[in-house]
Formats: C-alpha cells, structure tokens, sequence
C-alpha cells in the first residue's frame, strides 16, 4: 500500500511542475514599481540659483552689453551714446596695426598648438616608460607652469637679450655667429615668444597625455606585439587612436591659449618691434587704455571672440573621433 502510494507519487510529480510552470507563465506580469519622485532622490533645483545668478552677472551679462556697446559711438564714460551701426568694424579691418594682430594671433596659436603638443606627447611616451628618474622628471616639466605667465615671460626677455643668457651662452661654445637680438628683429620676435609659450604650457600637455597613455589597457599592447607590430605600428595603429580624447583635450587647451594670448607678449615686447608681435588681446588693451577708442575696442574683443569660437569648433570636429 505504502509502495504504491510512493510510485504514484513520483509518477506525478513531473505533471505537478509542468502545471506550475504553466500557471507561471500565465500569470499576468507584475505592475512596475512605481519610480521614486526625483525631489526625494535629488536636491531642488534652485541650488542652482546662486551660482547661477553671479555667473549670468560677472559672465553673461557683461558679455551682452559689451556686443551692444560695439555698435555704438560710447567713449568709455559718458552715459550717452548712439549706434553707430557696423561703423566699429568697419574701422577695425581697415586698421593696419588691427590686421597684423589678426594675423600674428592665428600665427601664433598655430604654432604652439601644434608644438606644444608634438613636444608634450614626445616627453609624455618617454616619462611613461619604467625608467627609475620618471618621478622627478614629471616635476620638472611641469615646474614651468607654475610660474606667473607674466613672470615667466620677464624672465624669457631677460635671457633673450642682446647680452642676455641664450647669446653668452652660444658665445662661450663658439657659435657666437648664431647670437641675435631675438625680440627686436620683427623676423624672430613672435617666434621668440611662442617658444617661451611652449616652454612653460607644455607640463599641462604631458600631465593630459600621460592620463591618456595610463589608460590604455596593456592587453591591447601585448596583443599588438604577439601579432608582430613594431614600435611605429604599435603607436599609430594602437596607442594614437586611443589617445584621441587626450589629443582633442590638449589641442583645444592650447588653441584657445595661443588664440587669448596677453601677458608673455606684454612682458616679453609689448606688442614690438613695430606691430610685428601685436596680438588681438594687446590691441584691445592698447585700443581701450592707451588711445581711449572703447567701441573699436570692444568690437575687437568681439571679433576676437567669434574667431576663437569658429576656430575652436572646427579644430573640435576635425580632431574629435565619432563613435556609435
């Protein structure tokens, strides 16, 4: 009696999970759990408000009145002014000394973007070897980035005198033919700045592509090499294409700086020889403070604006890599 019951039992037991299996697909789905409000989860939005209302102040606000200030014939301190139209612009393209800063601008920003960041990568692959000075070279590149872009650049005008420390020391190694009043001749000066530019902004470069090259996963590398790529292969075809955040990074960081650039130029010539290392930023200065003209000035400051928009868009969309 005991044995049949048990042999039933079992003969039925696969017919018992096939029904509850099938009453469990049957089973109409459970409602959703109904979402957590966001106010209890996240802080109200008017935090936002403070830090908010001092950047619409110190930002936007100056910002918008400076373009419509551009219009018009204001002189700095009058409470009355009148538009004036394009008449502003106009001026600022028809001045000599307002085109050379343009175009030294462009030169200049060209140049150390492209440089600053062929130098930073170059340094940036050899202190991301496993070489026992790693550490201290790292604090020595980026030792020139602390120091006051005006600072740096009276201490460069010093060693680029005509008796400064670059000529002694090309004299007391018998290249005394290569000594050069590098910031009075109009053909080096501008170099001459750019390469004080490089010196001291290329840490910033070698501390973003050092991020960039600690992130590449060593898999990837040692895959690389088993399939038989060399040094060149391994870093164009591997390690460039995955550096591609850190290049648009740096190439925009340093675009924008070349394109804004002030302080070494003030310190180093001025604006001199002639117009011959006029930027943008020192004919705005000059323009507003030196002859008093506020609206030329102001619209230089929004043509300087627009150019450093354009260009670092299209600098973005042509180094940024798109990904699905």
């Amino acid at each position: 009696m005991t044995l049949s019951a048990t042999v039933s039992g079992l003969n039925s037991a696969p017919a018992a999970v096939a029904a509850q299996e099938e009453a469990a697909r049957l089973k109409p789905p459970e409602p959703a759990r109904k979402r957590v409000s966001r106010s209890g989860i996240r802080a109200p939005w008017w935090f936002l408000v403070p830090a908010l209302g001092i950047y619409l102040f110190i930002v936007v606000w100056p910002s918008i009145t400076g373009a419509i200030y551009s219009f018009t014939d204001w002189n700095g301190l009058a409470s009355d002014w009148s538009f004036v139209g394009f008449e502003n612009f106009a001026e600022v393209f028809s001045d000599r000394r307002a085109v050379a800063a343009l175009v030294n601008t462009v030169v200049l920003a060209a140049v150390v973007m492209v440089v600053q960041n062929v130098i930073g990568l170059g340094l940036a692959l050899a202190v991301n070897n496993t070489i026992k000075s790693r550490s201290i070279l790292k604090v020595v590149f980026f030792a020139p980035v602390v120091l006051t872009p005006l600072v740096a650049g009276y201490i460069w005008s010093y060693l680029l005198a005509p008796e400064g420390g670059i000529n002694s020391v090309l004299s007391s190694v018998g290249l005394s033919d290569l000594a050069h009043d590098w910031l009075g001749d109009p053909n080096t000066a501008l170099f001459a700045i750019c390469g004080e530019i490089i010196w001291q902004f290329s840490g910033y470069s070698i501390v973003i592509f050092l991020a960039g090259l600690q992130a590449v996963p060593e898999e990837v590398l040692e895959a690389a090499t088993i399939d038989g790529a060399g040094v060149w292969r391994r870093f164009f075809s591997v390690i460039l294409p995955l550096l591609n955040g850190a290049i648009v990074i740096n190439l925009m960081l340093s675009l924008i700086g070349g394109l804004k650039q002030f302080d070494q130029v003030m310190a180093m010539t001025g604006g001199g020889p002639g117009t011959a290392t006029e930027t943008i930023s020192t004919t705005i200065y000059k323009s507003a403070f030196s002859t008093g003209e506020y609206p030329v000035s102001i619209a230089l400051a929004v043509v300087m604006t627009i150019l450093i928009a354009v260009l670092a868009s299209v600098q973005f969309r042509l180094t940024s890599r798109k990904t699905d």
